[in-house]
């Protein structure tokens, strides 16, 4: 596919992207199979400060040795998932698409003061059992270099006869030796708290009256603060070279609640992971963390 490459600079304003937001929350209905938005949304230098990472470590519980966290160029590139979900290219509001899953590879260490190329584009559309499903690349580049990159899918429900290759790449995972090994009480304004850092305001996470407006009792959790906590708890001090998260997200974490993150026993540079409820039984979110060891 031939992208129109549009740079991005100076960023938009959190309210500018809010009132974007809410210009998307209708759409004129189309005919016929959606169409993939043609922008590439670039940033051309974007820095890893050593403030939003720290803020962003305190929000999931980082530890400063432990360098860059994988997950933290995700929160930098989410202003621009957002300009591409609202743009009038997009066919479906962007309201209501749900967040099913992120893939993340980072295939070279990351430092503070670094400056980033980030490129977002929409790359396939996926025939998800519940409805049409969007996969968006986000490409990070240090120096011309490939330097990290994600793949994350979003979910328009009910939508009939869904284009593209069935959705087939769900994480598995052995149910048997699986250990609880941390509890995690978690406050009713972490979504709010959570949203200063990431850039992701959508009322399910901040407002009771917001969420209940999208069919929720409560507000949930971030999924992308699910994968950061589950991360920190789990990476190496001294940083990471190359790195994988694969994370597949389930049932919504209501605020206030507490949930516990459940593994198998370390072997090595692996984790298998869920975080459920704290008995065990519900599923919040499955995850797989995998590095080289041999330069951390």
């Amino acid at each position: 596919m031939d992208y129109v490459t549009q740079i991005i600079d100076p960023p938009p304003s959190r309210t500018q992207l809010l009132l974007d937001g809410v210009r998307a929350l209708r759409k004129p209905k189309f005919d016929g199979a959606p169409v993939l938005p043609k922008e590439r949304l670039v940033r051309s230098a974007v820095g890893l400060s050593a403030a939003g990472i720290a803020a962003y470590g305190r929000a999931c519980g980082f530890r400063r040795e432990q360098g860059v966290p994988l997950s933290y160029p995700h929160v930098l590139a989410f202003p621009l998932h957002l300009m591409l979900l609202t743009r009038p290219s997009f066919p479906y509001p962007a309201s209501g698409m749900v967040h099913l899953a992120n893939r993340i590879r980072q295939h070279q260490r990351l430092h503070e003061g670094q400056a980033l190329r980030l490129e977002v584009y929409a790359e396939r559309w996926v025939a998800h059992p519940k409805g049409q499903a969007l996969s968006i690349a986000t490409r990070a580049y240090s120096a011309g270099t490939l330097a990290w990159e994600s793949d994350s899918l979003y979910l328009r429900r009910d939508v009939k006869d869904p284009i593209g290759e069935p959705w087939g790449d769900a994480l598995p995972l052995q149910e048997h030796g699986l250990l609880r090994t941390q509890r995690w009480v978690l406050p009713a304004d972490l979504g709010r708290r959570f949203a200063k850092v990431s850039g992701d305001f959508n009322p399910i996470h901040t407002s009771v009256i917001g969420a209940k407006l999208f069919g929720f009792r409560r507000a949930i959790a971030h999924g992308m603060w699910t994968l950061g906590r589950a991360l920190a708890a789990q990476q190496p001090p001294g940083g990471l070279d190359q790195a994988e998260a694969h994370c597949d997200f389930k049932l919504p974490i209501f605020l206030p609640g507490q949930v516990a993150l459940w593994q198998h026993p370390v072997t090595g540079p692996r984790r298998e992971f869920e975080v459920r409820n704290f008995a065990g039984d519900k599923p919040h979110m499955r995850g797989l963390f995998v590095w080289n060891e041999s330069h951390t």
